[in-house]
């Protein structure tokens, strides 16, 4: 089915179609914490909106809630596609990490790879989207992620959840509790906004210093440093682990690169930073940070991840 037409022939449709078309933004939000992928959260709400529009006009009159409707097979979709990406992982070359996303009103200056439609513009930045809870969405079953993300994070009561996921609301319940549980778990105490600014530009200037000592001073003694290339681009293959090995490391990739031209940036509604060339986004870095030092670092080099930052 061509998703794409279809959703063209919805805004066709005239004005009475518009409160249903403002829902994009809603199911936008939904995907992308599901997918961790803009491309397949688009994708995900394109094919709502085809098969709602491809039903007989009576049949869309007869659905009480069409909000809900796109709700329930955007969910279902995100669920379909969850479970296809585990066997996919296994054939994706090195490490996989979901999309970054870019703050759309600092990237002023390098903005002319994007456009107003960018699926990044829907996307609401809020701990939700954090790049550490994602990763711990991400080790969740499909069934437990949208469970969880459903009802403790878009508050759909579980009777729903379960017509949604296709099991009992007690045990969606139960599924909501464990990923709970496994968020939770993965937390423990963070630096302050404020502080995790000063952290991230420290690094910066330590890395493009090619400061060893001083790279050690800011990161965790078990920290773990995650490369995405995806085949596409440079990283490494396997993640990168302790204060100075991971230190070495990136000193020995700024030796590499030579000038290396790093832009604080937000990135998932956190401080980052991305590493340009000639106004190209080749790399976005994402920080887990605890009280005063980096936990994890995650490095996107995938270039097909990185198309909302204008690469």
């Amino acid at each position: 089915m061509d998703s794409t037409g279809g959703n063209e022939g919805a805004l066709a449709r005239g004005d009475e179609d518009e409160p249903l078309m403002s829902e994009r933004r809603n199911l936008a939000n939904l995907a992308y914490r599901l997918l961790g992928s803009l491309t397949e959260a688009e994708d995900a709400v394109q094919e709502a909106y085809a098969r709602w529009f491809a039903q007989p006009a009576e049949r869309r009159t007869a659905v009480a809630n069409p909000a809900a409707w796109l709700n329930t097979v955007v969910s279902r979709i995100c669920m379909d596609q969850l479970r296809s990406a585990r066997m996919r992982r296994e054939r994706y070359v090195g490490e996989w990490i979901p999309e970054p996303l870019p703050a759309r009103a600092e990237w002023s200056a390098l903005s002319h790879g994007s456009t107003a439609t960018d699926p990044a513009d829907h996307i609401t930045l809020d701990e939700s989207v954090e790049m550490a809870f994602l990763v711990v969405l991400d080790s969740m079953t499909p069934a437990e992620r949208v469970a969880f993300m459903l009802h403790d994070v878009f508050r759909v009561p579980f009777n729903e959840v379960a017509e949604i996921v296709g099991r009992t609301p007690g045990a969606c319940r139960e599924l909501a509790s464990s990923g709970r549980r496994r968020v939770a778990a993965a937390r423990t105490r963070e630096a302050g906004a404020p502080g995790r600014s000063a952290i991230v530009g420290e690094f910066r200037q330590a890395w493009q210093a090619k400061d060893v000592d001083a790279l050690v001073r800011l990161l965790d003694p078990s920290v773990v440093a995650i490369a995405d290339g995806g085949g596409r681009a440079m990283a490494s293959p396997v993640p990168v682990q302790g204060h100075l090995r991971v230190a070495e490391f990136l000193v020995h990739l700024a030796e590499l690169a030579g000038r290396l031209d790093l832009l604080e940036r937000t990135v998932n509604g956190q401080p980052g930073l991305v590493a340009v060339n000639g106004g190209q986004v080749l790399t976005v870095y994402a920080f887990d940070i605890g009280e005063d030092r980096i936990r994890r670092i995650w490095a996107i080099r995938n270039p097909d991840k990185l198309r909302s930052w204008g690469s």
